[in-house]
């Protein structure tokens, strides 16, 4: 597979998937004809991090004499660094602004572990942090069976048999920016790194705005109570281009018989 490069100049057409239907439904995203500004970004919430700092979305030169971390800077001052014209820093803003408790809670995370362990080091704790900042997918479910399907790579159930479900029982949320931005030039192999939440059936009659609300919340305390995101481990791979709406292809059912895509789950036998 070769290296992913996304595109350089931003086109509304490349937001036309299912998967940017959230994004432009809040945010209005494909009414834009060229890159947002900052002026814009930083009007879209009122966000906080963790130190109670009012978040801002500031050009990534402006750093450019700073010691301190990434996560550091944000922790410490509330300001991000953002590089302009760049698909990539452009949905991490999108996410803080939709998931601002759980980005906030992971940008303190990451200090903690930092604190602890030092920059170099990197526990299990801090890999989870960025492989879910990076490719995470929240799917909220009202059925735990689905969960389990997931886990055990049953693709032809998930997609084909519960294909109907999609959107009235399973709710599928991108958090991961690296998804957003790769999903501009969909490609086989694409694939996340789910987390299933169990929510109400209640769930479907809300908003849009107040689903994200919920998962928010619901996330915060699975990090926090459950740690969900101690390791890798409760975290399963998410075939994205498999998800109902999110690619045109998957509308036939054949897409799914691609099993160098949708792979079987592989069995490990312990030695006696």
């Amino acid at each position: 597979m070769k290296k992913f490069t996304p595109p350089e100049q931003f086109q509304p057409s490349l937001l036309a998937s299912g998967a940017f239907a959230h994004l432009n439904h809040l945010f209005k995203l494909n009414i834009h004809n060229d890159w947002p500004d900052f002026v814009w970004l930083n009007s879209l919430n009122n966000i906080k991090n963790s130190q109670g700092l009012a978040v801002q979305f500031e050009p990534d030169p402006v750093f450019q004499d700073e010691e301190r971390y990434y996560e550091q800077i944000i922790y410490e001052t509330g300001r991000i660094p953002t590089r302009e014209q760049n698909w990539h820093d452009l949905f991490g803003a999108m996410i803080w602004c939709l998931f601002p408790k759980t980005k906030a809670l992971l940008n303190k995370r990451h200090i903690d572990e930092i604190n602890q362990h030092g920059l170099k080091q990197r526990s299990k704790h801090r890999n989870a942090l960025t492989l879910f900042d990076e490719c995470g997918v929240v799917l909220a479910i009202t059925d735990d069976t689905v969960q389990a399907q997931l886990r055990a790579h049953k693709w032809q159930s998930v997609f084909i048999e519960r294909r109907t479900q999609w959107g009235n029982n399973i709710h599928p949320f991108i958090f991961g920016h690296a998804n957003y931005e790769m999903l501009t030039q969909p490609f086989i192999g694409l694939t996340g790194k789910v987390l299933c939440i169990k929510v109400e059936d209640s769930f479907a009659a809300l908003s849009l705005q107040d689903q994200y609300a919920v998962l928010d919340d619901l996330l915060c305390e699975q990090i926090i109570e459950q740690g969900v995101l101690d390791d890798n481990k409760q975290m399963s791979p998410l075939p994205l281009l498999g998800v109902p709406n999110w690619y045109d292809d998957n509308k036939n059912s054949q897409f799914y018989d691609n099993t160098d895509y949708f792979r079987v789950k592989r069995v490990f036998k312990k030695e006696v």
